[in-house]
């Protein structure tokens, strides 16, 4: 027997899956074993990254007596030599229980032990399974007999046991591989283990004494577990099967790798390889712990390292985002995946470490690169450049697309690792963009004196009343009201549109100055003429202001304001009811040509429509009551309006007693907002 297995032996040289890699020069499994099977032994090729493990067991099983013998029950092995499918039955209930013992102790005396040549015939036919069950009669045949009627010894089964786990291991360390290639060499392997495990587990349940157990336990479930470490190891480290990505760092290549690899082989081991395993295996979460164990591992040797903006920004997304998400897209893993807590890919104190590192190079990006347009910007003024046009409208490119989508980019790219790292990022942001507009603010006021000699001189001022409102749309779109800084922001952009504006409309408003005088000084009448001359005369300067982004909205804002100036100038004070309802329809009338003039030429002011029709209806009304009502209407319209402005309006109603004028005052003091409107209106004008 010992001859024929030296014979077969030389085919143990190539692996399942033909010669592999790296086996070159591997040592033999036994090398220790005396002759003749010594000889044999130097054939059996090792796995080489499975060797250590497996020598350390080999170690343990040679310092094991050789003379002890044990009995137990035999793995079950069909008539013909070949590994039972599981839930197979005996036999067909035909026979009956007599009948069935009958035959079976018929076999058991016909039955002859199997051979070393038998387990070695099973092999290179690569029917693992069956192999294993010959190989454990042999322990059992072995174990029934005196050492002298022997003719395979303790070292036969030793050495064949070798090459078996060789063989079997090779095969689980490329489940993932072998699993859609060769599924049937797959399960071959795994009937195999589960053999080992079921045998080590009836030797336990046994008690058998300890000379009856110098092959048990083997203890393949635990070299189980070292092979898939090595196979998860082994795969995550091997980057040659990721396409190279252009423009991405050995970091960020390496991070896409480990995801990729991890997410396809979990799918693997869902769909085809955890159906092979019984339950007690738990063979997908321990899949999924090794894979997140080395990747984790790799993510925080990465965090620890002197990593550059980009790459701290996509350690962050895969440890944010893209791990976490990416992973469940995939139904079936989802599914998964949600039985286990496999925990975030870095520990939340050097996660914390890294999103500060972050924050705080994305707050000194943006703060250089606004710093930087607005010298830019400075030098065009002073160069005296005519501004861009974007759709027929002056503008800045550097500070009215730049600055802001530089801004709103870096904020998108943060709420792209997680919301939370967002909102922090807008909060630095915005007070950036608050200090930024100050110092826009200081600049532009200093160009403003210096530069009125200028060829283009006012189309900059147009071009920065736009920038104006696209500073505006975007904070009012992107910036919360908890914020303090968005009111800032605001504040300063009034500024700079209203000392513009002023600058801009300077002539426009001279020549309409002393036709708003007309109202006051002829006590209103005639003043559907008054409010002709005016439109007439605004008409005249809209040529010049086409290049506006929204030409008509300072200019409405400006007319009505100064209409409402005339109204608290004091100088008309009307007893009779009648002389109040003329006048009410007056003012009415006036509102609506002024709505219309300015809607028809595009102003998108439509929140100033209400007010002169409110302060017309005030002036109408007689009841006290009914007038508490209308000027708290118009206090929710218009909140910034103060005891003082309504004090000088309703001096036109001359018939109020002192003390229905200090109900009325007092009301309106108690329903007006204390915050100011982002569209402020009475609160630019004086009472003298």
């Amino acid at each position: 027997a010992r001859r024929k297995m030296m014979k077969m032996l030389p085919f143990f040289q190539s692996g399942p899956i033909g010669i592999r890699n790296g086996t070159a020069g591997c040592s033999g499994v036994n090398g220790q074993l005396e002759n003749p099977l010594a000889s044999a032994a130097e054939h059996i090729p090792a796995c080489p990254s499975g060797d250590e493990i497996w020598s350390k067991d080999q170690e343990k099983m040679s310092e094991r007596p050789e003379a002890a013998c044990r009995t137990s029950r035999a793995s079950s092995i069909t008539s013909n030599g070949s590994c039972a499918s599981a839930g197979e039955s005996l036999e067909k209930g035909k026979k009956g229980i007599k009948g069935i013992l009958t035959t079976a102790l018929k076999k058991m005396r016909k039955a002859k032990p199997p051979s070393i040549k038998q387990v070695v015939d099973l092999l290179e036919k690569q029917k693992l399974c069956d192999a294993v069950q010959h190989l454990i009669a042999l322990e059992k045949n072995v174990c029934g007999k005196s050492e002298e009627g022997l003719t395979v010894t303790q070292q036969d089964i030793e050495s064949i046991c070798e090459v078996l786990k060789h063989k079997v291991f090779s095969v689980l360390k490329d489940s993932v591989l072998l699993a859609r290639t060769n599924p049937e060499l797959l399960q071959q392997a795994i009937d195999a283990l589960k053999e080992q495990e079921k045998e080590d587990q009836n030797c336990t349940s046994e008690n058998l004494p300890e000379q009856s157990m110098q092959f048990r336990p083997r203890k393949w479930k635990a070299l189980w577990m070292a092979t898939v470490k090595e196979s998860v190891d082994t795969r995550m480290k091997d980057t040659s099967h990721t396409p190279r990505t252009e423009n991405l760092s050995a970091v960020g290549q390496n991070l896409l790798h480990m995801g990729k690899t991890m997410k396809e082989d979990l799918m693997v081991v869902a769909q085809y390889i955890k159906h092979l395993y019984p339950p007690e295996f738990d063979v997908f979460r321990t899949y999924a712990e090794l894979y997140h164990h080395h990747f984790a591992s790799l993510a925080k040797k990465a965090a620890e390292s002197q990593l550059d903006d980009k790459d701290v920004y996509l350690l962050l997304s895969w440890v944010h985002n893209i791990y976490p998400k990416d992973m469940r897209k995939d139904r079936v893993l989802a599914e998964e995946l949600e039985k286990l807590e496999l925990g975030s890919l870095l520990p939340l104190s050097l996660s914390k470490e890294l999103e500060k590192k972050y924050l705080e190079s994305e707050e000194a990006t943006i703060k250089n690169v606004l710093s930087k347009c607005l010298e830019k910007e400075i030098q065009r003024w002073k160069e005296d450049k005519e501004p861009e046009k974007l759709n027929g409208h002056f503008q800045s490119e550097l500070l009215a697309i730049i600055v802001i989508q530089s801004i709103y980019n870096s904020q998108m790219r943060a709420r792209d690792i997680n919301a939370m790292l967002g909102e922090e990022l807008s909060c630095r942001l915005s007070t950036e963009l608050a200090a930024f507009l100050r110092s826009y603010k200081d600049a532009f006021e200093d160009f403003k004196e210096r530069g009125r000699k200028h060829v283009h001189y006012r189309p900059v001022l147009i071009a920065n009343i736009n920038n104006c409102c696209n500073f505006r749309d975007y904070t009012e779109k992107n910036i919360a009201e908890k914020d303090d800084n968005k009111e800032r922001i605001l504040s300063t952009l009034r500024d700079i549109e209203t000392s513009s504006e002023d600058v801009l409309l300077q002539q426009l408003f001279a020549q309409l100055k002393p036709i708003y005088k007309k109202f006051t000084e002829n006590k209103w009448e005639c003043s559907n003429e008054i409010m002709n001359e005016i439109i007439k005369t605004t008409s005249n300067h809209i040529s010049e202001l086409r290049t506006l982004k929204d030409p008509f909205y300072h200019i409405h804002i400006r007319l009505v304001k100064d209409y409402i100036v005339r109204l608290l100038k004091k100088k008309v004070s009307m007893k009779s009811p009648t002389q109040q309802q003329n006048l009410a329809q007056s003012i009415s009338k006036n509102a609506a040509d002024l709505e219309a003039f300015c809607t028809s030429n595009g102003s998108k002011a439509t929140w100033l429509n209400s007010v002169l029709p409110k302060l017309a209806e005030i002036i109408r009304l007689q009841d006290t009551g009914a007038i508490k009502i209308e000027v708290a209407t118009l206090a929710t319209a218009y909140p910034d309006i103060r005891k003082r402005h309504l004090e000088a309006f309703l001096h036109i109603k001359a018939n109020l007693s002192r003390g229905e004028l200090k109900s009325i005052l007092g009301y309106l003091a108690d329903s007006t907002a204390s915050t100011p409107p982002s569209t402020p209106l009475f609160s630019s004008i004086n009472v003298s």
